[in-house]
Order: C-alpha cells, then structure tokens, then sequence
C-alpha cells in the first residue's frame, strides 16, 4: 500500500538551519508570533493607553502556541494568503470560544478585540511579504556563500543536496560527494560532482575553504568516520554527521543530552515537559466546560437510551492507553447487545445490534460523549488516537508496523484519522494500516495549532454528515 501524504496543515516548523547564525531562518521562526504579540499590544496601548496584565498573558499563551511558526516564504503568493487566514480563523476561534465560555472575554475591551481580530491578519500577510522581499538582504547580512561537501553518496546525503539546489533562500552551496565506491553504484540523480575519495577530503577542504563537512556514511561505517574526523582535525570546517535516519521513520527525533551525555532521540512522546503540562490542563480546561454546556443534551441523551432498549444507559469497554496500559472507556450504549470480551466484533453498515436511536448516536458521534469524563480521569485526551478494542489491537500489532507507537499519547475523543475520513469500521488491513499511519503523523507533527486544527474539523465533520461510522 502507498503511504498516505497526508501531512498536516497545520504543524510546527521542522525545518533545520544550516547553520546557528541563520538570520533568515530565525526571523521565520519568529515573525507570526511576535505580529501576533505585538499586533495586541499595540492595539492595547492604542485604545486604553496602558498594557494591562489580561492582555501580557493572553499575548504569552499565544506566543507559545504559535511559535515556532511554519515557513510560508516558498510558498505562491494565494497560499501564503489562504494559509495564514485559516490558521488565524482556527486560532481566533478558539480563543474567542474559550473567552465567551468562560467570561474571560470581559476582561477585554470589545473595540480593542475586535480591531485585534481584524487587523491581525493583515498584518501577518504583509509581514511574510516583507520579509520575502528582505531575502536578498537578509542573506547579505548572513555574510559570504557558505561552501558545503558532503561524505558518503546514499539516500540521505544527496536528499540534503538536493533540498539546498532546491532552495532559493539560503546562502549555502554543495560542492559535491566525496565517495569510495565506483560511479555506477551511486545514487546520483542530479549528477553531483564526485570530488574524489574519502581520504581527498581533508586536503580538499584546506584548499578550497570549505564551511561545513557531513558525513552521510551508513552506522556500520563507525572505522571510517572515526578515521576521517582525525583526518579533519587538521581544518577549520564544521562538522555534522548526517544521521541514517531512512533506517526508520523519526518521531520528535531531536538531539538532547542525558546528564551531559548527548543522545539522539528517535522515537519520542510529544508530550514532554511543558508541552505536557499545556496538553494537560487545555484536556481538563476543555473538558470541564463542554461537560457544563452539554449536560442538558447528555441527559436527553441518557433517557433516549433508556427508552430505546433494556440494558444499561452507560457501557464500559476495555481498551489500550497510555503506554499500552488497559483502560476502561464509557460511552452511550448503542446496541441491543454490547459484548466486551476477546470475540469482539466491529460495529457494520446495518448492523443488525445497533438501536434506532444508537444508529443517530453513532452517525453523529454523540455516543462518545461519556469519554469527557474519561478526559478528567487522565486516561484520555480530547485530540489523540482513537482507541481500538484490546483484541483488534492485539491482532493488528502483529501485522502493521509500528502500530503500538500510537499508545506513546494517551487515546483521545477524535484524531487526526477520523478528521481525515478514517472514522468506524475498517474492514480491510489497508484501512487499518492507513489510520495507524495518519496517528503516527500526529505524534510526528503535533503542535497545540494542529489539536485546534482537529477539534473545530471535528466540528464540521459531525455537522457534514461523515460516512464511515456505523
């Protein structure tokens, strides 16, 4: 089966500088949050004359949601336009939605909103302009060319290659491959030049004044690249290893340090550190509120299910969490027979055991409302992997790969494979296969936008009418 490109829209910039002093990039790093930022309080100082606390700390929330923010300078001018409206929409809509629930919408001045709302935008789409036509200075600053070579010709070598030819916004060039093994084995799509062997490359970047050497050499060549770093110290190159990341997909990989000892991280929860903490209390911020907004819908819903069929209004299934742990997750009884055991048997298109009234529940996903308790209980997340039954999960980790990664998060009341079609039965492996793919993504690139960007699809999805569950 074909991978999925399904990247999200909506994500955290991922993207490397070349090197520490990269102006431009630093600048993109920075630019939408501090529009943002400084957009507020402006406006603030503007209509008020002061820069009262409520809009310092509404100012640093969305500081951190936003920054990092994605590059746009690449991208044609309608997308750039088009992206940072719908971003913004997503990001003041849920600002607004959470002001108005919880009346902290009043510690604001309304004219001093509204003119933020509008104005924001603007000032973001004129902002990536601005610094797209600042490129060629920017770079200027940035000082001389940057000369790289690259050690070892194999897929992630010339993969970094061909991303700076591609690229019109950085001041580095590929000189070109040093490498052992004979031309006609290379992987050489766009004709690089082979500079010479590995052992020219010392005497090769004295001479020509090279900036930065990578090594691209597979793990087992651990002789050689010690051999060749003695071999450099002679020079004034920096030097990187470029990591044989093709070996297996990266999730969060970043380098870090365990007591002093670097590592590299390959497989990783999002949820670390401060990002726990904001995923943790929006999980039970969330939670509280639509649990108070819905409660006069989760009793009509109660008593729809009591009247439809004998059994009980609330079922309890076991399924798999965080860190694979066995969980009990509640949702409205649907069917006249809900077994919970090792023969578990997906719900189908007309389903001869689901209710009337479940059917409407299932359609428009009001019999998983109950899990907003789950939520507060800290078993499940509002945006994370749906949970599967323990027995489809023991069955499916034996035949797709990585397919138990997903339980690094804990399971959540909608995802990012439901938003994106993949919601009830999937009675193929490839449908399956598919879904844990797009899970996967959402642990690869989660960003606080990317959980806003899911919940308010949610939204639009149930309103729509979306096949798929039955």
């Amino acid at each position: 089966m074909n991978r999925l490109h399904t990247t999200p829209p909506i994500r955290k910039n991922t993207s490397i500088a070349i090197t520490r002093d990269n102006i431009l990039y630093n600048t993109e790093l920075l630019l939408e949050p501090c529009v943002i930022t400084f957009t507020l309080w402006g406006i603030a100082l503007w209509q008020l004359g002061n820069l009262p606390a409520q809009y310092l700390v509404l100012s640093a929330a969305l500081f951190y949601i936003t920054f990092p923010c994605s590059s746009k300078i690449h991208m044609a001018s309608w997308r750039i336009i088009r992206n940072t409206i719908l971003s913004w929409v997503l990001l003041a809509g849920l600002v607004l939605t959470f002001g108005v629930v919880t009346g902290y919408i009043h510690h604001f001045h309304p004219a001093a909103i509204k003119l933020w709302l509008w104005l924001t935008p603007v000032f973001q789409i004129f902002a990536v302009f601005a610094l797209r036509a600042g490129v060629p200075l920017l770079l200027k600053l940035q000082g001389p060319q940057k000369r790289i070579v690259v050690a070892g010709m194999n897929e992630q070598g010339v993969a970094l290659a061909e991303s700076l030819l591609d690229n019109d916004y950085t001041t580095a060039t590929c000189l070109g491959f040093f490498e052992d093994r004979d031309p006609e084995r290379l992987q050489n799509r766009k004709n690089f030049p082979i500079l010479g062997k590995l052992a020219d490359i010392a005497d090769y970047v004295k001479q020509h004044h090279v900036n930065f050497i990578y090594l691209s050499l597979p793990m087992v060549s651990q002789p050689r690249i010690i051999k060749l770093l003695d071999e450099l110290q002679d020079t004034t190159a920096s030097i990187y290893i470029l990591p044989d990341i093709f070996l297996t997909d990266l999730i969060q990989g970043h380098m870090g340090q365990v007591n002093g000892i670097p590592v590299m991280a390959v497989c990783e929860s999002p949820f670390t550190g401060m990002n726990s903490l904001i995923k943790r209390l929006t999980d039970i911020a969330l939670s509280l509120v639509l649990l108070a907004l819905l409660s006069p819908l989760l009793l009509s819903i109660s008593i729809g299910v009591k009247l439809s069929s004998p059994g009980p209004i609330i079922f309890k299934q076991r399924r798999y969490g965080l860190d694979g742990k066995e969980i009990n997750v509640y949702k409205f009884r649907s069917m006249t027979a809900n077994e919970d055991n090792y023969n578990v048997v997906q719900a189908t298109k007309q389903d001869v055991r689901i209710t009337p009234f479940g059917t409407f529940l299932r359609k428009t996903s009001l019999d998983e409302l109950p899990q907003l308790f789950n939520v507060l209980q800290n078993t499940m997340s509002i945006v994370g992997p749906r949970p599967h039954a323990v027995v489809h999960n023991e069955m499916y980790r034996k035949q797709i790969k990585g397919y138990m990664i997903r339980h690094k998060v804990k399971p959540g009341l909608t995802g990012w494979a439901q938003v994106n079609g993949l919601r009830g039965e999937t009675e193929t492996l490839d449908k399956m296969q598919a879904r844990i793919e797009l899970d996967i993504d959402y642990l690869r690139y989660w960003s606080p936008r990317l959980d806003i960007y899911i919940m308010l699809k949610t939204i639009w999805v149930i309103i729509k009418g979306q096949d798929g569950a039955y």
